[in-house]
C-alpha cells in the first residue's frame, strides 16, 4: 500500500514532470512572434490584474523569474512600447505597470495562437471533463499554497 508521503511526492513529481513536458514543447513552438514565453506570460499577467495595471511585486507573485529579471524585462517591454508605468492610485510613491493599446494587441495575437496550439496539445490528450477536473484541482492547490504563503507572511 503507498504511503501519503509516498503518494504526494508521486503527484507532485507527476505535475512537475508534466508541466515540463508542456513547457518545452511550447517554448518550441513557433507563437511568439517577435516575444519570449516569459515576456509573453508578464504580458498574459497584467491583462488579468485589476484594472488593467499591477505593482511589479504583484505581478512577481504570478511568474516564475526574479525581481531583478522582471524590473530589467519591464524595462524592455516599455522600451517596445507594450507596457507603461503609471502613479499607483491612492500611493504617491507607488507605482502600477499596464498594458498600452500595443502591448493588448501584441498579447491577444499571441495568445490566439498559444491558445490554439494548447487545444491541440492538451485538449487532444484529455476529455472534456478531464480538463475541467485537472483545472479545478490545480486551482485548488493554487489558492491553498497562496493561503498558507499569506499567513505565513503575517505570523512573521
Amino acid at each position: 500500500m503507498t504511503s501519503h508521503l509516498q503518494r504526494a511526492s508521486d503527484t507532485w513529481e507527476a505535475l512537475f514532470r508534466a508541466q515540463v513536458v508542456l513547457m518545452r514543447h511550447y517554448t518550441a513552438r513557433d507563437v511568439w512572434g517577435s516575444l519570449s514565453p516569459k515576456e509573453y506570460d508578464v504580458l498574459y499577467t497584467l491583462s488579468r490584474g485589476p484594472d488593467g495595471g499591477m505593482r511589479l511585486h504583484d505581478i512577481n507573485n504570478s511568474i516564475l523569474i526574479s525581481q531583478p529579471s522582471l524590473s530589467r524585462m519591464m524595462e524592455r517591454l516599455e522600451r517596445r512600447d507594450l507596457v507603461e508605468r503609471a502613479p499607483a492610485p491612492g500611493d504617491g510613491r507607488g507605482v502600477v505597470v499596464r498594458l498600452t493599446a500595443e502591448g493588448t494587441r501584441v498579447r491577444q495575437d499571441i495568445g490566439r495562437r498559444h491558445a490554439r496550439d494548447i487545444e491541440d496539445t492538451v485538449g487532444e490528450f484529455l476529455s472534456d471533463d478531464e480538463m475541467d477536473t485537472l483545472r479545478a484541482l490545480s486551482t485548488r492547490l493554487t489558492s491553498a499554497m497562496q493561503a498558507r504563503t499569506h499567513t505565513e507572511k503575517s505570523s512573521r
